[in-house]
């Protein structure tokens, strides 16, 4: 069987490798692209350990474009999966798949299509996400579902932990299907559309704290992209400062005299009490520009200072 496995981060490189430690009879075709910057690492893997296995990498964004058009014709795909792949693949490539093109998606599906959905659903306060293997088709998105695994998201949990149980998820999604996808026996049921929601391309100025949102709002958004994404961001004196760490605040002063972002109490070795537009948050770990990771009472020392700003 030729397969064609469109991947990217560290979970595609999981996918790859499961795929070939299961299945080593299978003939590889492997896209992957360079990470982008601030991103942590996993073309030069990708690459290492399909090459190493006897597979074709071709590094490669558009999959669709002319220069690639040889390989394709080439390889004579059996069968295309995508994982964690953040480009459109055309018509003529996905449906040139003997036995279909099939892509893992972070949701239940019709649920959360579109762009980092489980960001976005650490963001909204959901209480879980998911893993979906569905048809590819033009849409986005849009395709027969497979299957599908929920995964719950605890109200500490970290996009870290979350991503980490959700490429368990398409693991265990690929050990169960895998075979009948490889045959063309895999049966599939369409997806609801009147059920459908979407999720835009998130950009870092998304990461800005809005400090006059509620403590919930900003806890979520810090842990929704703390490592290792980018972090929540914000300034101090005009400074950019990323907030790795916030914990939820147990004050019971009522402010009516408020400053969202404003620093009410130092507590030494845990961290910083601020204003947000409903209460408080306490900042646990914070970083200033280029400089270490440090416990935010080591940076916020005084009741005058006001973040944002």
């Amino acid at each position: 069987m030729k397969l064609a496995l469109l991947c990217a981060t560290q979970r595609g490189l999981r996918c790859l490798q499961r795929i070939a430690d299961s299945w080593p009879d299978a003939k590889l075709l492997v896209f992957s692209f360079r990470e982008d910057p601030g991103e942590p690492p996993f073309l030069d893997a990708i690459r290492s350990f399909a090459e190493s296995r006897g597979g074709t990498f071709v590094e490669a964004r558009q999959v669709g474009a002319a220069a690639h058009a040889r390989v394709w014709r080439d390889e004579a795909v059996d069968l295309l999966l995508a994982v964690s792949w953040r480009y459109v693949v055309p018509g003529a490539v996905h449906r040139s798949a003997k036995m279909g093109s099939f892509v893992f998606h972070d949701s239940l599906l019709p649920a959360y299509r579109g762009f980092s959905p489980t960001v976005w659903a650490i963001v909204n306060g959901e209480s879980s996400t998911g893993a979906t293997l569905f048809r590819m088709v033009d849409a986005v998105d849009a395709g027969d579902i497979v299957d599908q695994r929920r995964v719950p998201i605890g109200p500490d949990d970290s996009i870290a932990t979350v991503m980490e149980e959700v490429t368990r998820a398409y693991l265990d999604l690929l050990d169960a299907n895998f075979p009948a996808l490889a045959t063309g026996a895999s049966e599939c049921r369409p997806q609801d559309d009147a059920l459908a929601t979407y999720t835009c391309r998130r950009t870092s100025e998304d990461n800005r704290i809005d400090w006059a949102r509620s403590s919930t709002e900003i806890y979520n958004l810090v842990r929704a992209v703390t490592k290792p994404y980018q972090g929540a961001t914000t300034t101090l004196d005009g400074r950019p400062m990323i907030i790795w760490q916030t914990e939820r605040a147990t004050s019971e002063r009522c402010y009516v005299g408020r400053v969202p972002g404003r620093v009410v109490d130092v507590l030494p070795g845990r961290g910083a009490e601020v204003l947000t537009g409903d209460g408080t948050i306490l900042l646990r770990q914070v970083q200033v520009e280029d400089g270490p990771l440090l416990s935010a009472d080591q940076i916020l020392t005084s009741p005058s200072q006001t973040l944002g700003r």
